[in-house]
């Protein structure tokens, strides 16, 4: 496992290297007309360049859609199977947690009325903790109780939380960020919970649209076997054309969570509701089934404690969903600085998690994923190559009508699924230009966290400079 953990980020990259020279020559071998109109060119008196002028014969690119759209397909079937063999499974040994047997056990038991308790932690949060209690005071179905977790603060986040009337606790010695924080909170919350004491697990720059709390109590009322509720995220306002970027990437997410029929890939850290079932059978299995120290419910050694604790929960067999009514908006990145920090620790931080869990039914998707990833930065950078050597090899610019169709149709689907975003995410979907550099950006973190974790890098926790810290530095 641990053999695994380090070269996770190369079975990966070597995965996606193998799937991308298949493709090639499958594709360059079956049109026989590239040998006969192949032109030779040499670039800078150094690079020799074999290009075709000639666009793909309709079977050839046929046969590539076809090919795609089968691993999509294969895909996709493979995780219905996977969720459908969960959802039925009767092996309390193994999946604990899933809804058939919970669904047995808790057969004509009340198990008392619905109650929420919020649990927010936070270190130096004081110029947005106030923003974020005032969006639940404003829920149409307010929380029974909120508890602010004041981690290491140096600032007056204890202040401005007593200041709104809500619980303060104050952790003890913790030296392990986020998780240790809600480890010593849960600690001491979780063991008077019943199953109709919802957790919700929230940040502390995150507002929640009005309904979220009332949405998510009725999915947990209607169906007793569903374990967490996550959120759909949207960037807030603000942040000039690298705040847009990243609310455009947020609102594909979205979408793509809406049209899977709220199948979550991730219980987002902006905000979750979990049953306390749920947490602490987390706890329970952690060093046996699950990585982590027993008794904890998050894994204090992950980079990403969210992603983590979603594989954790599924693969004790929880059901999860993030319905499109539970919605909140978050802080975008303000610097590209900050970004690069926040993603890469995001990636670096799945990639380990992967590791720690193996190659296991419940993390199928998760592996596809960063195939799908790792493939996606070949494409785009050899797309890209490919049209600066025809730049330099060319003497005049040639229009290729087939290319330009392919581009068009890119440029609709980038802007398609930004539509409900405005007419300013529609039009920096347009331009492609711009969004290409964002993606040439996450593409340039892949490949870091990919080469870090490879190489036996230690990971570090990077602080991540807010809007709020970046305004008022600059003051």
């Amino acid at each position: 496992m641990r053999r695994l953990q380090r070269a996770v980020g190369l079975v990966i990259v070597g995965m996606a290297v193998l799937g991308a020279a298949a493709l090639s020559w499958a594709l360059s071998t079956a049109d026989g007309q590239i040998a006969s109109v192949a032109n030779h060119e040499v670039v800078i008196g150094v690079w020799r360049l074999m290009y075709d002028t000639e666009a793909p014969s309709l079977p050839l690119v046929v046969a590539a859609v076809g090919i795609a759209l089968v691993c999509a397909a294969g895909v996709a079937e493979t995780e219905r199977r996977i969720a459908t063999r969960a959802r039925r499974s009767e092996d309390q040994a193994r999946m604990p947690l899933a809804p058939r047997i919970v669904m047995e056990e808790t057969r004509g038991v009340f198990a008392g009325e619905i109650t929420v308790t919020v649990v927010i932690p936070a270190h130096n949060e004081q110029d947005r903790l106030p923003a974020t209690l005032a969006s639940l005071r404003d829920q149409s179905r307010r929380p029974d109780r909120v508890i602010v977790v004041a981690d290491n603060c140096t600032d007056a986040t204890v202040a401005a939380a007593r200041a709104a009337g809500v619980e303060v606790t104050e952790t003890v010695a913790n030296s392990e960020k986020k998780a240790g924080a809600l480890n010593q909170l849960l600690a001491v919350l979780l063991p008077d919970q019943g199953d109709n004491d919802l957790v919700m697990v929230m940040d502390a720059d995150t507002m929640l649209d009005r309904g979220f709390i009332d949405h998510a109590v009725r999915r947990m009322s209607d169906d007793r076997a569903l374990m967490a509720v996550g959120g759909l995220f949207y960037g807030e306002e603000g942040g000039g054309l690298l705040g847009q970027f990243q609310r455009n990437e947020f609102v594909r997410y979205s979408r793509d969570v809406r049209r899977r029929r709220g199948r979550l890939f991730v219980l987002t850290g902006t905000a979750s509701v979990f049953r306390p079932r749920a947490l602490r059978t987390v706890a329970a299995e952690r060093g046996r089934m699950l990585p982590g120290r027993p008794g904890q419910v998050y894994d204090t050694l992950a980079l990403t404690e969210d992603n983590e604790l979603t594989l954790a929960l599924k693969s004790l067999g929880a059901l999860m969903i993030s319905p499109g009514s539970c919605t909140v908006v978050t802080e975008v990145m303000p610097t590209w600085r900050s970004l690069w920090a926040q993603r890469l620790r995001w990636q670096r931080g799945a990639l380990e998690n992967l590791g720690a869990y193996g190659v296991r039914p419940q993390t199928f998707r998760y592996w596809m994923q960063q195939l799908g990833i790792g493939y996606g930065v070949i494409a785009l950078a050899s797309y890209l190559l490919m049209m600066l050597v025809m730049a330099l090899a060319l003497d005049t610019w040639v229009w290729f009508p087939f290319w330009i169709g392919v581009g068009l149709v890119f440029v609709v689907e980038r802007v398609a699924t930004v539509w409900a975003g405005g007419w300013w995410a529609r039009l920096i979907a347009l331009l492609i230009i711009p969004e290409l550099t964002y993606a040439l950006f996450l593409d340039a973190v892949y490949i870091k966290g990919v080469a870090d974790i490879s190489l036996g890098h230690e990971a570090r926790w990077q602080h991540v400079v807010t809007r709020a810290e970046a305004a008022g530095s600059g003051s």
